[in-house]
């Protein structure tokens, strides 16, 4: 996480009233995205969309609030996690968005927008997931240039939408051997909310209007299937995700407080970890991260927590070393693939660090800070031109299609017509044309 690994994504605001750019941040971290995949296998097989078909994405907003923009994405607010209680509930929340999916209640909507198998791509879909996350009566997303009131029927689903997948993520959530209790708590979190003002009401109020008529079909629908056993499974990924998120975005001192609140006692520890770190207490840090790893002896994404600690410690050496284990243990992982490019961006050795940045790059191209650190290893390594081409895949990822365009003409200038990087290269200038 560098506090969670902040990947901005820019949305431009066309009210004179607000201010010219408004931004909002994916939470890009390898163990919470992990611990989301394993919580939402079993639903998404059981939704027929395959077990790693949809990737899971946070988004750092406070609000309450949960969508997809496309059948490959299910965004979820960093505030609604920490609300949720059990695994169980977070299921429930992405079993209802995938039955939208399912459904093909999202591809009718978005079928003008181009996939997002691109960097371009994928950042014209997180700018309209940006514009949907934000809480203001404002704004157009680049991707589709339209005012508020459009976002909010783009994102606002109908009444029958709305039983649809409530029927389905019951089904989803049976099918997988979960509580469907779950639902009717997530239901229950938003009832009232009907009778406030729309300023005050979370943002899920607004995509997914709540009708009592909704939650008495629920209750219905559930009769007879609740008071299933607890999955433990779930429910340790759901604490070791929730437990980091909230590590990272509370005050030190509440989590120090809370720790045997944790769910385990790894989990207590990892948490311990980050509050020393966050107060620059780099002995106690350690000292709580080794005690994790003595739980969990080899654990990649502990001992990738352990290189961040290091790395943001200016211990450079021992981070390389660090991340060089957990990449060994997780060799398929971008974010820790990421890291260990960081590591040994900050210990000197660029050729080092661009061989484990093209390995991050080619698995996942949404953390804009591995593209960024990418183009610093070309540069470095004097690859002038394919800086350039990462350069713009990164300002295309964060909505930024002018400075994105200027570095796709640079690299095209300097490139082989007709090479792999030219083309990567004329596809953003491609998506640049299509955004003016």
């Amino acid at each position: 996480m560098s506090l969670l690994r902040l990947l901005p994504l820019v949305v431009l605001l066309v009210l004179s009233t607000l201010p010219a750019r408004a931004a909002t941040v994916l939470l890009r971290d390898a163990d919470m995205e992990r611990a989301l995949q394993q919580i939402a296998a079993p639903i998404l097989s059981a939704a027929g969309l395959g077990s790693s078909g949809v990737k899971i994405m946070v988004i750092d907003n406070g609000s309450l609030n949960a969508f997809v923009t496309d059948p490959r994405h299910i965004f979820l607010h960093s505030g609604l996690i920490m609300r949720l209680g059990s695994a169980r509930e977070l299921q429930a929340v992405i079993a209802h968005e995938a039955a939208h999916i399912a459904n093909g209640h999202i591809t009718r909507r978005m079928s003008n927008l181009r996939n997002a198998n691109t960097a371009a791509g994928l950042g014209m879909l997180l700018s309209v997931a940006a514009a949907a996350a934000g809480s203001t009566d404002a704004a157009a997303g680049i991707a589709i240039g339209s005012n508020s009131a459009a976002m909010r029927r783009l994102f606002s689903h109908t009444r029958a939408e709305e039983a649809a997948a409530d029927a389905a993520s019951v089904r989803y959530m049976l099918r997988a051997g979960a509580d469907p209790v779950g639902a009717k708590e997530v239901l229950d979190i938003f009832r009232g909310q009907e009778a406030l003002s729309l300023g005050r009401q979370d943002p899920y109020m607004r995509t997914h209007p709540l009708t009592r008529d909704r939650l008495r079909a629920v209750e219905g629908m559930i009769a007879g299937h609740t008071g299933l056993p607890e999955d433990a499974t779930a429910n340790y990924w759901f604490q070791r995700a929730s437990g980091k998120l909230s590590a990272f975005k509370r005050a030190p001192n509440w989590t120090l407080r809370r720790l045997e609140a944790s769910g385990s006692r790894d989990i207590a520890l990892m948490r311990e970890a980050i509050a020393w770190h966050r107060q620059s207490n780099l002995s106690k840090a350690l000292r709580a991260i080794d005690g994790a790893l003595a739980i969990r002896p080899g654990d990649a994404y502990f001992l990738e927590l352990k290189g961040q600690i290091l790395l943001e410690s200016r211990q450079f050496g021992a981070a390389v070393q660090v991340y060089q284990a957990a990449a060994a243990r997780a060799p398929r992982e971008p974010l820790i693939l990421g890291g260990l490019g960081r590591a040994h961006l900050a210990a000197g050795n660029p050729k080092s660090a661009l061989q484990a940045l093209e390995q991050a790059r080619a698995r996942d191209f949404r953390d804009a800070r591995i593209l960024r650190d990418l183009a610093v290893a070309y540069a470095q390594t004097g690859q002038l031109a394919m800086a350039s081409v990462v350069t713009a895949e990164r300002y295309a990822l964060m909505g930024r299609m002018e400075d994105a365009e200027l570095h796709a003409k640079r690299a095209l200038g300097a490139l082989p017509r007709g090479s792999s990087p030219w083309q990567r290269a004329d596809d953003v200038l491609i998506a640049a044309k299509r955004a003016k």
